[in-house]
């Protein structure tokens, strides 16, 4: 962005510290301010500084999922809609009114990182709207609800850990949600094995008599996995050090077969939501 800004001519301030512009700021006057995944709260200082003050773009359907990570968020929770929403930035999170809302289906297929994608071209799309809005005076402001409201921190490294005695929907769901970042992960014989991809096994299979983790079948496409409720289908991985690749190489490359439980902790128990 900082690059293709520079190519159009437009001055690029990029601060370790927001104080170590203030001066420029100034200089400047800007006459309202737009935020885009900031992830700060904006000092007192700033927020007063444009006359129009500042607007804040937020991937989520707001009040819902205010906070980090709301595409993640909105995946691992089964939404079936997100949206951009645009508030006006106050210095409580997330929390300001809004001026602008558009919501999208949510496909089933959807990955973080697909979703994004399209997050972002609704954005900028309805980002541009806002602004004429704000020019010409016609801006429609409605404050938030805050009994619907939610909230939630980063994602963290360990978020991304398969927990098998989840239902087998669930771990889909997340495994979605975690690409690109932290990548759903579980563990075979001690090693780290992320799971990019994975879908709902429908047919018959033992997973019934068989604890959470255990691989109950392998499959043309790759290998099933009983769970907490139902089982779970592994199309694409990567083993530690390794490629990602797609399941079914991986049995024959490493020697997985069934009976074998994923995701063992040190004292032989599997890993379950605490």
């Amino acid at each position: 962005m900082a690059v293709r800004a520079r190519e159009l001519g437009v001055a690029v301030l990029q601060p370790e510290r927001l104080r170590d512009v203030r001066e420029e700021l100034l200089r400047l006057g800007p006459e309202i301010g737009v935020v885009v995944a900031y992830g700060k709260l904006i000092p007192r200082w700033l927020l007063d500084l444009p006359p129009r003050g500042f607007i804040n773009v937020h991937p989520s359907l707001l009040p819902r999922y205010r906070g980090a990570a709301p595409i993640a968020r909105a995946i691992l929770h089964g939404e079936t809609q997100t949206g951009v929403t645009i508030i006006r930035l106050t210095e409580a999170l997330d929390a300001g009114p809004i001026l602008a809302q558009e919501a999208v289906p949510i496909e089933p297929t959807d990955t973080a990182a697909t979703l994004e994608v399209r997050l972002s071209e609704l954005a900028a799309r309805l980002l541009l709207r806002t602004l004429e809005a704000i020019e010409t005076g016609t801006v429609e402001v409605r404050p938030q609800d805050e009994e619907q409201a939610t909230y939630f921190g980063k994602l963290t490294k360990e978020d991304g850990r398969i927990r098998w005695t989840d239902p087998a929907d669930r771990i889909e769901r997340h495994v979605r949600a975690m690409v690109p970042w932290p990548g759903a992960f579980t563990t075979r014989q001690g090693q780290l094995l992320k799971v990019w991809r994975a879908r709902v096994w429908k047919e018959a299979t033992p997973h019934d008599t068989a604890g959470p983790g255990t691989v109950v079948q392998i499959t043309p496409q790759g290998f099933v996995v009983a769970t907490g409720g139902g089982a779970l289908e592994i199309l694409e991985v990567q083993p530690a050090g390794g490629r990602r690749m797609p399941a079914d190489a991986y049995v024959r490359g490493h020697g997985l077969r069934p009976g074998e439980v994923l995701g063992l902790n040190r004292s032989g128990t599997i890993a379950a939501e605490v």
